[in-house]
């Protein structure tokens, strides 16, 4: 199978693979369904096959893209070229809050790719009370990731800080011969739109986060050790869970509880 497309080579590094079903590309568009005066911006537009779609419905598209050639392609795109805003770096370190406008949330989309697409999304998060909604193709298992529920096997970290920042929406289930060239997984387009008020109120964002990174990250040992370094057995019972669970049996709510309780024993 080549990695060429429309004349340019898929670079591993980058993790690239263009989509270039006709028929998904649409579905994509109509799901983002960009409108003109709005603030939409793409991570990795790649060979436009989704940039010059919604190009054709507004009049300014900021695209993010850290691959040289693909930027100087779109500086020279010989019908969309006027339309776009590039900035030409890794999305990844790119700071959001320079795109933001008081009247005008960011409207984000993309087809990330699969090697940065978990970090790229907490990254995201982190600016997600300027963001109406984002659209991202996703590996199908990714997408499972972020929707799972508290006893589901694919319910972990990346579950519970997503659906503490946004609704998650899975809407397009795309196959792996809609790019060039194919990836060996099936791929989903999903939808995020962060929450106007949380579900669940915590007292630091960044103990919640350290609390599901070590309940996770040893998610085969029960709460009362994975959890050792931030509270007790008995604190737990104090807060009505249970020290036997496992991680992947709490549920955001507990995990906010449990964060909270630990942001106390830390301030004192």
């Amino acid at each position: 199978m080549s990695k060429q497309h429309l004349g340019h080579t898929a670079r591993k590094r980058f993790g690239q693979n263009f989509l270039h079903d006709p028929y998904i590309i649409d579905q994509i568009v109509s799901a983002i369904n960009p409108q003109k005066g709005q603030n939409v911006v793409e991570i990795g537009p790649g060979l436009g096959a989704i940039t010059e779609p919604v190009c054709e419905l507004i009049d300014k598209l900021t695209v993010v893209e850290l691959d040289r050639d693909l930027a100087q392609r779109l500086r020279t795109h010989p019908f969309i070229a006027s339309k776009l805003n590039i900035v030409e770096q890794d999305a990844l370190k790119f700071d959001f809050s320079e795109l933001f406008s008081e009247e005008n949330p960011l409207r984000v989309f993309g087809n990330l790719p699969y090697n940065i697409s978990t970090p790229l999304m907490f990254h995201l998060f982190s600016f997600a009370h300027k963001v109406q909604d984002m659209h991202f193709m996703l590996q199908k298992e990714v997408v499972n990731r972020l929707a799972a529920s508290p006893g589901n096997k694919n319910y972990g970290r990346l579950s519970v800080m997503a659906q503490y920042h946004c609704q998650i929406m899975p809407v397009i289930h795309v196959p792996p011969g809609a790019f060039n060239p194919p990836p060996k997984v099936d791929s989903a387009v999903v939808r995020l739109i962060p929450h106007k008020v949380r579900p669940v109120a915590v007292k630091s964002e960044e103990v919640l986060n350290r609390v599901c990174a070590q309940a996770f990250n040893q998610r085969r040992k029960t709460i009362r050790n994975s959890l050792k370094e931030s509270v007790s057995e008995a604190q737990l019972l104090s807060l009505d869970i249970n020290p036997e669970l496992r991680a992947e049996n709490l549920s955001l709510a507990q995990f906010g509880q449990i964060a909270d309780l630990a942001f106390s024993v830390q301030e004192n």
